[in-house]
């Protein structure tokens, strides 16, 4: 049941969609067709992912008065949650909004490698395809001319993790700060976790862009940069909104 749940939202449609546009592309590029999928899937994804970087903006700005709750109900763990929830209802802020987009884009990558585990477009499986899928006359599985898109490519593994990192870097401005003396194991834990997310997640989505294909390195290049591109955005947005 969930192999065809998994088939029938994932993996068949992500299938159809790159060979639709493999076959819209010019030249009919692999490559090509996999950056404009991922375009496509950070679109639908958009206000999940715009709701989220609200959301880290506007807990950036409630630390304050989340330090001041945890001072004032120090020793007092239930009055502490209930008053924090109170405070996130009262700001309108949901801390779980980012875990949604978080669960869409994990099936997403796995169909997307899987298809091109089991999938090598040497040859299209017309039998997955729908109805309306256009077949293209060729396929180029050389991205750009020269880097094999079914092979592994140390120079876009490498531009995998660079852009992993600015987008880290873009997400955690302004909150890796030293934290005050006393200010608890919360914040040395935050402070940890920022470290991990700026510096060792990079090297991992390096790691498995290389260790996958360049196909996988393509989509986490080009969903990184949308990343960046969208928190800049949300930034600029809430400043522009803070200053009028």
């Amino acid at each position: 049941m969930i192999s065809t749940f998994f088939h029938a939202f994932f993996y068949d449609p992500i299938y159809n969609a790159l060979v639709a546009l493999v076959a819209l592309v010019p030249g009919s590029d692999v490559g090509v067709a996999v950056i404009l999928l991922t375009i496509v899937i950070r679109v639908v994804l958009l206000p999940f992912s715009l709701s989220a970087a609200r959301t880290q903006l506007a807990m950036k700005n409630l630390e304050p008065k989340l330090k001041a709750l945890k001072e004032k109900y120090k020793g007092d763990k239930e009055k502490e949650a209930l008053e924090t929830l109170a405070l996130y209802r009262e700001e309108k802020v949901n801390p779980f909004s980012s875990i949604l987009t978080v669960f869409i884009q994990i099936p997403v990558l796995l169909a997307l490698y899987w298809v091109f585990l089991y999938e090598p477009f040497t040859m299209i499986n017309t039998a997955r395809l729908y109805s309306f899928t256009p077949v293209p006359g060729s396929v180029s599985l050389l991205f750009l001319g020269f880097i094999s898109i079914m092979g592994k490519s140390l120079i876009l593994a490498i531009v995998a993790g660079l852009t992993q990192f600015l987008q880290a870097h873009m997400a955690l401005q302004g909150t890796m700060k030293a934290a005050p003396s006393g200010s608890g194991m919360q914040a040395d834990f935050q402070k940890v976790m920022g470290m991990q997310l700026k510096y060792v997640f990079p090297f991992l989505i390096g790691v498995i862009s290389y260790t996958t294909s360049s196909a996988i390195a393509l989509y986490f290049i080009t969903t990184n940069i949308a990343g960046a591109i969208q928190e800049w955005h949300v930034r600029r947005t809430v400043l522009t909104s803070d200053q009028s």
